[in-house]
């Protein structure tokens, strides 16, 4: 009798512990999207947070604090406004700014978008390998970062992690944002180190690579004088390794004195980009340039040395810009006035009636 009691009691504990399961599962917002972030210093924050950054923030655009900042009174694992820094206490503008800002722009209002950002300034990709890392703080992190790492518990992946699952409470992981590959320049080992993070992530998150990607970003170019330009190549070649993967770029977007960190543009630009990729595979593009005719020729009334405007047999005209921190491009035609469309590096396309 005493041995069927407990066969009893204990089929009632494993009831309930399914039923809290459930629970917990089905109060998950399909509707509250969540991204993962994690990097160097780029991803970090660099750049000087400047008054435009700290106004205008939806409140649906949400972080989830990756360590205590005592100096804004945040806690690890509650979620605020994301009113920059991002990352830690002092740290600085990111990409996830103006990424998330981006997204909530252009999501249906009923979306709402949470962001973890896990970052270590100067390390390598290494410190987020779970084979890896113990032996990297213990021999290869120099001492200025043993604070940061110590932030994490001395283990960023085993946080990154934590927070995720914390997350997938009340919320859906929709993508994996990356910026790292400084300290990694040269090492064409990178993308399959990379692939290691990355389905170490799907598998104890319980994912489907299908329905999370991986996008990276482009090292700073500084119009060829990056102090890691390097290592772009091997960046670009990440979707041979991850098909799900998507490579950002970085060209046009303005970096600091360094030419190793972005300034403060060159992050908003860097993250607008970033969400124009992501929306376009959650399936609300934002940007979209004018096919221009290869038989297009130049105008005759294009200034010397341009090669815009065009004209093509049909006496169209094309135009085209460079102008990555514009809002809106428009051009006039005998007062005739046409909008330009923008693509995700920031280049204005447009094309005229007959």
């Amino acid at each position: 009798m005493k041995r069927k009691a407990f066969s009893l009691r204990r089929m009632l504990v494993c009831v309930l512990l399914s039923i809290t399961a459930l629970t917990a599962r089905a109060a998950a917002d399909p509707d509250f999207y969540i991204f993962l972030c994690f990097g160097q210093s780029n991803m970090e924050g660099a750049a000087k947070i400047e008054p435009q950054d700290l106004v205008g923030i939806d409140s649906r655009f949400q972080m989830m604090a990756a360590v205590d900042n005592n100096r804004l009174g945040r806690k690890m694992g509650q979620w605020y406004t994301a009113v920059p820094p991002l990352c830690r206490e002092n740290t600085g503008l990111t990409p996830i700014d103006y990424f998330g800002r981006t997204m909530v722009e252009h999501l249906p209002k009923n979306i709402r978008i949470g962001v973890i950002n896990v970052a270590i300034g100067g390390c390598h990709i290494e410190t987020f390998m779970r084979d890896s890392v113990a032996n990297y703080v213990r021999t290869r992190a120099p001492q200025w970062m043993k604070g940061m790492l110590k932030a994490y518990g001395d283990n960023p992946y085993d946080r990154l992690v934590e927070l995720a699952r914390k997350a997938q409470q009340v919320g859906v992981i929709k993508g994996i944002l990356l910026h790292q590959g400084e300290s990694n320049t040269g090492d064409k080992t990178w993308p399959g180190k990379v692939a290691f993070v990355y389905h170490q992530l799907i598998a104890d998150l319980q994912l489907k690579a299908e329905d999370v990607p991986l996008l990276a970003g482009e090292v700073v170019r500084a119009d060829g004088r990056g102090k890691c330009i390097a290592m772009n190549p091997i960046i670009d070649a990440l979707p041979q390794t991850i098909h799900t993967a998507h490579v950002i770029s970085s060209e046009g977007c303005t970096s600091g004195p360094d030419d190793l960190h972005f300034d403060a543009e060159g992050y908003r630009e860097l993250g607008r980009r970033y969400a124009s990729k992501m929306l376009s595979l959650l399936g609300y593009p934002i940007y979209k340039a004018v096919d221009i005719p290869k038989d297009a020729v130049v105008a005759a009334t294009a200034v010397p040395g341009n090669d815009f405007p065009k004209l093509d047999t049909a006496r169209r005209g094309y135009f085209w810009l460079n102008a990555p921190s514009a809002k809106s491009v428009k051009v006039d035609i005998c007062g005739k006035k046409y909008d330009l469309q923008r693509d995700e590096k920031g280049v204005w396309t447009g094309v005229t009636e007959p």
